[in-house]
C-alpha cells in the first residue's frame, strides 16, 4: 500500500468523527481531499469509502443522521438526506 491510499485511508475515520460532532462542512472537506488524493494519484478509492460517502454532495453518509438506508429485494437503497441523491447496492 502507497502513501496516497493509506492519507485515504485516514480521512475516513476524520470525516466520521466529524459527522458524529456535526461538523457536516469538515466531514464533506475530508471526502473532498480524499478524492482529490485518489485522482492526483490515479488511485482507486476502496469499496468501503464509496459506499460510505455520498458522491452528488460529498458526506459522510452515516445512518439515521446523513442518510435512510433501506432493504430491498436483492438490493440495500441508501438515500443521502443532504441532497436527495439516492444509491442502490447489491446484496445476496
Amino acid at each position: 500500500m502507497g502513501i496516497p491510499e493509506e492519507r485515504i485511508e485516514r480521512l475516513l475515520p476524520l470525516a466520521r468523527e466529524a459527522i458524529v460532532a456535526g461538523e457536516h462542512d469538515r466531514a464533506r472537506t475530508y471526502v473532498r481531499r480524499a478524492k482529490r488524493i485518489a485522482e492526483r494519484n490515479r488511485a482507486r478509492l476502496p469499496r468501503e469509502f464509496e459506499r460510505k460517502t455520498c458522491s452528488d454532495c460529498d458526506v459522510y453518509l452515516r445512518p439515521g443522521v446523513t442518510a435512510r438506508v433501506r432493504t430491498r429485494t436483492s438490493r440495500v437503497v441508501v438515500r443521502c438526506l443532504e441532497c436527495g441523491a439516492t444509491h442502490r447496492y447489491p446484496f445476496s
